[in-house]
């Protein structure tokens, strides 16, 4: 019989031979409310967001690309009569909104994220802006977690940039947890290498893959589309950019992709893939250069058929639309 120190030591050496000379980590658990997704313009996003500020007992903390919705502006000032309220906000929209629990990024790199953490125990983020185009006029997404695990991640993270530390930072403490029995991958750009994580996750698809891109350079995350021989590809352009040399939209289409321009006459502004109708690749970041080096974003990547779903009608939706 094994003494129990060299059982134990046999365990670790298996442990690490299997995860790579790393110790495997346990995936945190948790059984919360879930989650929500709502789609703008046709879902009332501006009032989602009031809605949850409104609802906050403790502290909402926010970081924003940009900001000029009004009654959103009034919420977040009311409630900070009664909560801790705090923003920090790219500095070419920094202006509108200057008061001192207001902080800005520096010019070296966008703040680009779009997302609020609430009493440390819900997290609201996706490709919207909350302004008057990116609510009423833009196609964005706007999703809502409730869950202790990823409020924790969102709150490291919007502390240091509280704290001033831009394009930059500690990896992610949970990138990976089990809620209520589906698996959600959290990263932060640039420090998580969210463009290797999210090709990888591209190069999985064993029937199909649908995206929609506002801005798309990324040749790795482009590759991981390409080389996938097995699924069928279809994706959505923001037109503006797409004639772009950087741009993917003509390389994808030269190699027999179906990709198509997007026909809002003001801007597709999601930052979308769906693998296997099963699997939601989402956030702030755009696949491009910046997105993934540069900028300050965040990415989810979230294993759930029933959300799946709902991403996959709004691209249908999106990518049927007649010309305008």
């Amino acid at each position: 019989m094994l003494k129990p120190f060299v059982f134990l030591f046999l365990i670790l050496v298996i442990g690490c031979s299997i995860s790579g000379n790393t110790v495997l980590e346990t995936v945190p658990m948790e059984r919360n409310k879930g989650m929500n997704v709502y789609f703008c313009p046709r879902d009332d996003c501006e009032q989602v967001m009031i809605d949850i500020i409104q609802s906050s007992d403790e502290q909402v903390h926010c970081a924003f690309f940009d900001i000029n919705l009004k009654g959103l502006i009034n919420a977040l000032g009311e409630k900070s009569k009664e909560v801790d309220v705090k923003l920090v906000v790219d500095d070419e929209n920094y202006g509108d909104i200057i008061g001192p629990n207001v902080r800005k990024d520096t010019s070296s790199q966008f703040s680009h994220n779009k997302f609020c953490v609430v009493d440390d125990k819900l997290v609201v983020t996706g490709s919207m802006n909350p302004t008057e185009n990116g609510a009423n006029k833009n196609n964005n997404n706007v999703i809502v977690f409730y869950s202790n695990y990823l409020a924790k991640n969102y709150e490291d993270e919007f502390k240091e940039l509280w704290d001033g530390e831009f394009g930059s930072g500690d990896k992610v403490k949970y990138r990976e947890i089990s809620l209520n029995g589906n698996r959600i991958e959290n990263y932060f750009c640039p420090e998580d290498d969210c463009a290797s994580r999210i090709a990888k996750e591209l190069r999985t698809a064993e029937k199909s893959i649908y995206f929609m891109a506002f801005s798309f350079t990324n040749e790795e995350i482009a590759d991981g589309i390409l080389f996938n021989d097995r699924a069928d590809i279809r994706g959505l352009f923001e037109k503006r950019g797409s004639g772009s040399s950087y741009s993917q939209y003509s390389r994808l289409r030269d190699f027999g992709l179906d990709v198509r321009l997007d026909n809002n006459p003001a801007t597709m502004h999601h930052k979308v893939f769906v693998i296997d109708n099963r699997t939601v690749i989402t956030g702030s970041m755009n696949p491009t250069g910046a997105g993934d080096r540069k900028n300050d974003e965040n990415v989810l990547i979230v294993h759930d058929e029933d959300l799946a779903m709902r991403y996959v009608e709004e691209f249908l939706v999106l990518y049927y639309s007649p010309a305008i």
